[in-house]
């Protein structure tokens, strides 16, 4: 094991978390008590970008759950490319409402704002842990349906490792998982590295280790890391490859990340600090009119350089920098006492959840009852499919 512990600080900016993480390299598999029970894939997308997941469980010899959503993506033509022998759950989940979740009160906060986030991957990697806690799991992987794993033994260091850490994640080569403003900055010469994503993401989810779940908000994931006063017991093992895309094809996309990067950012620089009393005592209207400031300055500074960049196509320079902009006016709408309100509404939701899960029924699920459960009283059940029918 080593931290790692490059360069990371810039004035307005840390380009790197990693410090915080305890980083194992390659080796023998250390010995540990479970094997991972399944692995749970959010996605929009055509089934056939399930090949890596469904090759990866096949392998473990675990599970895989597929929640589906939008036109593209049906669990029916999932299941259909299901191989023989595999057991799963392709289960399709367009209206999250219906769900079994609590009423978070960061959600009812963000409501009818701007700052209201539509996507459904909260939600769905929610329902992933109250299926792994109703059919009695122990240890899941949450796998993106764009991320490729190249070795077995990787996944199975990180499940070894929950021994002895509520979460362990795989370092996301390939294309860099940064955000908008980030790729921005790492092509104009910053130093930007990523951080444990939910995209390759062990989690111990057995009782008695302390639950954690994802806010509907961009850097949900970096949220499920979180404890009350510091991060949960974290660590870094093997490597996973995303598929390429282009951040800036849509200027929406920097805008609507914009208040998660502000949050995730703003906090996680408390982690990196000295917050003897913990981040969330730290994290007053005071750090967030100097974080906001300083975020501004930072973005500023991304743009400056990305103005100066010599015209070409790769990436484009306009789109850069029309991204920036759409970032920079989003941010001019962020107040830090929303900022103060959203992480005592996220106290709330993290006591309000461990709650919920407490409330689970004690019984030994069949899958189809578990499937059923999910959804409210009263609202119609998931169409879903599988081999683990009961």
């Amino acid at each position: 094991m080593e931290h790692d512990i490059g360069p990371r600080t810039t004035e307005h900016h840390h380009g790197s978390h990693r410090h915080l993480i305890d980083v194992f390299g390659e080796g023998p598999v250390p010995p540990g008590r479970g094997a991972i029970d399944a692995i749970i894939v959010p996605t929009i997308r055509h089934p056939r970008w399930l090949t890596y997941a469904t090759r990866l469980a096949t392998a473990l010899g675990c599970h895989l759950v597929s929640l589906h959503s939008r036109a593209w993506s049906r669990a029916r033509e999932a299941a259909a490319a299901m191989p023989p022998g595999l057991r799963y759950v392709a289960a399709d989940v367009d209206h999250v409402d219906r769900l079994r979740l609590p009423d978070f009160e960061t959600t009812a906060l963000l409501r009818d704002t701007p700052f209201a986030r539509t996507t459904d991957l909260s939600a769905k990697r929610n329902t992933g842990l109250l299926l792994a806690r109703l059919l009695g799991w122990r240890r899941i992987v949450f796998l993106d349906d764009d991320i490729e794993v190249g070795r077995l033994e990787d996944v199975e260091r990180a499940a070894a490792l929950l021994d002895t850490y509520d979460v362990v994640g795989m370092h996301i080569g390939g294309y860099p998982d940064n955000s908008v403003v980030c790729h921005a900055h790492r092509l104009t010469g910053g130093h930007q590295d990523s951080f444990v994503g939910g995209g390759a993401l062990a989690v111990a989810v057995e009782p008695g280790r302390t639950p954690s779940f994802f806010p509907n908000v961009y850097n949900e994931d970096w949220f499920y890391l979180l404890g009350e006063t510091s991060l949960r017991r974290l660590a870094v093992a093997g490597q996973v490859k995303q598929r390429p895309y282009d951040p800036f094809d849509r200027p929406v996309r920097a805008r609507d990340q914009e208040f998660g990067d502000v949050l995730a950012e703003g906090v996680y620089w408390l982690l990196d600090g000295d917050a003897a009393a913990g981040w969330r005592a730290a994290a007053d209207a005071a750090h967030w009119r100097e974080f906001l400031a300083r975020r501004r300055r930072f973005v500023e500074d991304v743009l400056a350089r990305v103005r100066r960049l010599p015209a070409g196509p790769e990436p484009s320079r306009h789109a850069m920098e029309t991204s920036l902009l759409a970032a920079l006016g989003r941010l001019r709408r962020i107040e830090p006492e929303l900022c103060v309100r959203y992480l005592k509404a996220w106290a709330v939701d993290r006591r309000r959840w461990a709650a919920h899960l407490d409330g689970l029924p004690q019984l030994e699920f069949a899958t189809a009852d578990a499937v059923k459960w999910l959804v409210k009283d009263g609202e119609r059940g998931l169409r879903w499919y599988g081999s683990m029918r009961g």
